[in-house]
């Protein structure tokens, strides 16, 4: 007999493959107990909601970075004391017709006067275009660096510098867009207004938005005021976005930027600051000093004068806010009011110093 591993028996053979199997039989009943005991425990945690799953990325950008609402278009406690004020401000000049609206996004306090009055818009409707063509940008659209042909039909003259180019220049959508804030140029207003379908188109725009009292008439600078909306549009049109029920992050970081370029600041940022007992050439400035930034953009055609803006507050919540007066030509009462009425707003909302 030669020498050598013997040879191995069937027991041998099948032995180990079954311990195996019967190891991972053991094994799985082991992990089905714990697993089952588990559920069983955490059960009414999770009924309760005691354990909350992570927020989904629509949930974390509408609640904000720690959870903080961005707030909301809903009216709910009138600040009495400051619409009876604006009412006492109007009546001493019984030949004015004047509109206000204030809303704190937060937590719904509002002022009003005649809220919902249409009255001419001069270039204040200038913000509710900015929101209908970032949405045409937001939904691929327009591009933002799209060339916009400058055509004789909006060339329009008074406020900016683009009608004093030839006829065929073109300008890219963002330049349009910012210049008809930035200078309130009447040309770049009319592109925009061209590029979103034309008046007609943009009309029909503004009444989705919910915006009734806002409607392009005439191209810009329609100085006899047939374009018309009103204080409670204008606020709305703003709130839309820092709200975030219209408009992407992007978009609305876009609208904020072009808002925050507006150069007149003589309305409500001024009215605002001699609210709070101050005066000074530049009232952006002046205002940081209180923790408060204004982005608004203003409209002026002699016989109404307007201003609407986003105001972030000391305390961390935003406003919505606009003011319009229809008055004689160039009468120096018809912005005093409206900086006499953000003067009140900004004693009832801060106080003074």
């Amino acid at each position: 007999m030669s020498a050598g591993r013997p040879p191995r028996s069937s027991t041998n053979r099948w032995g180990q493959p079954l311990k195996l199997v019967l190891r991972l039989l053991v094994l799985g009943v082991g992990l089905g107990v714990i697993t089952g005991t588990s559920l069983k425990l955490l059960a009414p945690r999770l009924a309760d909601g005691a354990i909350q799953k992570p927020l989904a990325d629509a949930e974390v950008a509408g609640n904000g970075a720690k959870g903080l609402p961005l707030g909301s278009f809903e009216p709910r406690q009138e600040l009495t004391a400051l619409s009876q004020k604006w009412s006492q401000l109007a009546a001493v000049h019984k030949d004015l017709k004047v509109s206000g609206f204030l809303l704190v996004l937060d937590d719904g306090r509002f002022g009003q006067l005649q809220p919902d009055l249409p009255l001419p818009a001069a270039s204040s409707i200038k913000t509710p275009i900015l929101l209908v063509g970032l949405e045409d940008f937001d939904h691929g659209k327009v591009r933002w660096n799209d060339p916009l042909p400058l055509t004789k039909e909006v060339v329009g003259g008074g406020a900016g510098w683009m009608a004093s180019r030839p006829v065929g220049s073109r300008f890219p959508f963002y330049e349009a867009a910012t210049e008809m804030i930035r200078v309130s140029d009447n040309s770049a207003t009319n592109l925009l207004i061209k590029r979103v379908g034309g008046k007609t188109m943009i009309n029909a725009r503004f009444q989705q938005l919910g915006l009734p009292a806002t409607v392009v008439n005439n191209w810009l600078p329609d100085l006899n005021g047939t374009n018309t909306t009103s204080s409670r549009d204008l606020a709305k049109a703003i709130a839309l976005v820092d709200t975030g029920q219209k408009l992407s992050p992007r978009a609305r970081d876009l609208f904020r930027e072009v808002m925050g370029k507006s150069l007149t600041n003589t309305l409500i940022p001024l009215g605002l600051l001699q609210g709070l007992g101050k005066d000074a050439a530049d009232p952006d400035s002046e205002l940081l000093s209180f923790g408060i930034t204004v982005y608004n953009k203003t409209g002026d055609i002699g016989i109404a004068y307007a201003d609407a803006a986003l105001i972030q507050l000391p305390t961390g919540q935003r406003a919505v806010a606009a003011f319009m007066v229809k008055g004689p030509f160039n009468d120096p009462r018809s912005t005093d009011l409206i900086r006499a009425m953000a003067g009140a707003a900004a004693q009832t909302l801060v106080g003074r110093r």
